[in-house]
């Protein structure tokens, strides 16, 4: 054949370099999205320091069609391998494709925020006589219309959230329990009710996507972050932190929250017991220090935890709001409140036995509820302040122009 009639023949693109140039991209599109989604969403080190939210929710949407599109490049090349390859390639081919499946499993099911934390379907409440709960449980109290209810810290660690409600007033309780946040907010925005599932966790806190939209909400401060509803704020309803004991004297009818042993194991529970007694060592403004987190319109205000268990009672302001805080001798329960009333603005001390409270300026006294027992103002109550207990570096990561206090 002449060097004329070779040149005239066209050439074709060999199928052998095709599945050469189109496999790495294609174990890229199948594993890599998974991986990082996966990596951005969870406690590796270094993925809660990024500002990474919105990366990981428009991954979301990527994940599967570049699984799709990875896995039919790469499928072409493993088949004639597979078919045309000696013995060796052939367990080769067999060990990657076991090590692409145990990544698949890894990063959609065994590393999914979902799966780990799951809500219980049926929410087991009990009366006083009925409680398993130990008493000196740490608990998140709410109290609506005569009606008060108690989430203890252990199971909402262990589930991050529970959905209920007293009367018409929905109500969910959540926890976070890497920046150690307990909230309770009503799930519904624009009249519209909301249900969530859990997807991870951003800068250490817990983010939650509502089905209706698909939005991701923080759950330290009940926002959404990204999606559809960016912006919007989940009412926030009014709680506090104390141990079951000291909710029980004061609320004596109050229902608790029991552990779901048909649906979760004993073993499951066991994994946060004494979780709620644990306390930072460190003192100061380390990250992990424990600060009670006060907001008033866009004013807060981070109050370091061993200055308030020194003080016991804390008169001050945020922003425009006057605010009290006060601890209660077992140095774990706390509450917060507006200190003004009838437009009179309160100072208050512990009383001689130190378990009540009065005002400096009436001498009235006020018990562990905010209510006014006696003297000038008895009937009266003291209004609920926003506020939460958690790690320093989650309140200044969500409220980077907190003001501090310390003692």
């Amino acid at each position: 054949m002449t060097a004329a009639t070779t040149e005239s023949v066209p050439r074709s693109f060999p199928l052998e370099r095709f599945y050469k140039y189109m496999f790495l991209p294609g174990l890229i599109f199948l594993l890599v999205p998974g991986i990082l989604q996966t990596y951005l969403l969870m406690p590796f080190p270094g993925s809660q320091d990024l500002n990474s939210i919105d990366v990981a929710y428009a991954l979301q949407s990527w994940v599967v069609p570049l699984r799709i599109i990875g896995l039919l490049l790469i499928i072409g090349p493993i088949i004639k391998g597979f078919m045309n390859g000696t013995i060796l390639r052939r367990v080769s081919i067999v060990m990657f494709s076991a090590f692409c499946v145990m990544v698949f499993y890894f990063t959609t099911f065994a590393a999914s925020a979902s799966n780990i934390f799951r809500e219980p379907a049926l929410l087991r409440m009990a009366a006083a006589a009925d409680n398993r709960v130990p008493l000196d449980a740490l608990v998140i109290g709410v109290q609506h219309n005569g009606v008060a209810k108690a989430y203890p810290v252990n199971y909402l660690a262990y589930h991050h959230r529970v959905s209920d409600s007293i009367g018409d007033l929905k109500l969910w309780a959540t926890y976070c329990s890497m920046c150690r946040t307990g909230a309770v907010y009503q799930p519904v925005v624009d009249n519209q009710p909301l249900a969530f599932r859990l997807v991870g966790a951003n800068h250490y806190n817990a983010v939650f996507e509502d089905e209706a939209t698909g939005s991701w909400w923080y759950q330290a401060t009940g926002q959404a972050a990204t999606g559809p509803m960016k912006g919007k704020q989940l009412p926030i309803v009014p709680s506090e932190q104390m141990t079951l004991k000291l909710w029980l004297e004061q609320h004596p009818t109050s229902l608790i929250a029991q552990p779901d042993g048909a649906e979760f194991s004993r073993e499951g529970y066991q994994q946060t017991e004494g979780y709620d007694r644990f306390q930072p060592k460190k003192e100061g403004w380390n990250p992990n220090s424990w600060v009670v987190g006060v907001t008033s319109g866009t004013a807060a205000k981070a109050y370091l935890w061993s200055g308030l268990v020194s003080a016991r009672v804390v008169n001050d302001a945020v922003g425009n709001q006057p605010v009290m805080i006060a601890v209660a001798a077992d140095s774990i329960s706390f509450t917060a409140w507006n200190r003004t009333v009838n437009g009179q603005q309160l100072t208050f001390a512990l009383d001689s036995g130190k378990t009540r409270l009065t005002d400096t300026q009436t001498n009235s006294v006020w018990n562990w509820k905010g209510e006014c027992v006696e003297g000038t103002y008895a009937g009266q109550k003291l209004q609920p302040a926003v506020a939460w207990q958690q790690y320093w570096h989650a309140w200044q990561t969500f409220y980077p122009k907190t003001e501090k206090w310390e003692r």
